[in-house]
């Protein structure tokens, strides 16, 4: 049972607290799941507004054949899709056009035995870096997979592809990022 169930059925009834409470659950990781793709916050953010929009204008259409969480990161994938195409096109770059080195990724404990918060951020950049190093459907499905949770069957549906193209797609992007990591 999708937990989010009675909150759509109000909202798609006009109910505007309903959604705002959805916006509320899925907000943070939704932004989150973007900033993976984009590699930019404010981007992020501004997308996830984006497919929030989209997802309220098109509540009435929502059959429930998935759970909403699923419907909502298609959403949000098809809106990073959109922007990144534009993007691309306007500056007329590849999406792998980052050429900055990959940092240290070995975290160092503080006296007390905890991680470095500062070493905590550069493996948090440097995974970020080599995540912008990977083709944007790699990216996705494994950002989906390890980040997010989702089954690969819902990844299959949300990406609108065979569950064998979201399997193959993560395991080369795992294999990417493990090099790229190293």
């Amino acid at each position: 049972m999708d937990a989010d169930r009675p909150l759509v059925a109000a909202a798609a009834n006009g109910d505007i607290v309903a959604f705002e409470a959805l916006v509320r659950r899925h907000q943070t990781r939704l932004v989150g799941y973007l900033r993976g793709l984009t590699n930019a916050e404010s981007d992020a953010e501004d997308l996830a507004q984006e497919a929030f929009l989209r997802a309220y204008r098109s509540l009435k259409g929502f059959r429930g054949t998935s759970s909403f969480k699923t419907w909502l990161y298609q959403i949000a994938t098809n809106v990073f899709r959109t922007w990144l195409e534009k993007k691309l096109s306007h500056a007329g770059l590849s999406a792998m056009s980052l050429d900055q080195p990959i940092g240290d990724t070995g975290e160092t404990l503080d006296p007390a035995g905890e991680i470095d918060p500062e070493a905590r951020h550069v493996d948090r950049d440097a995974i970020d870096h080599a995540l912008a190093q990977l083709p944007a459907d790699q990216r996705e499905a494994v950002l989906l997979r390890d980040v997010e949770g989702f089954d690969y069957r819902e990844i299959a549906e949300q990406l609108d592809v065979p569950l064998g193209t979201v399997e193959s797609r993560i395991f080369r992007g795992r294999q990417r990022l493990r090099e790229l990591l190293r």
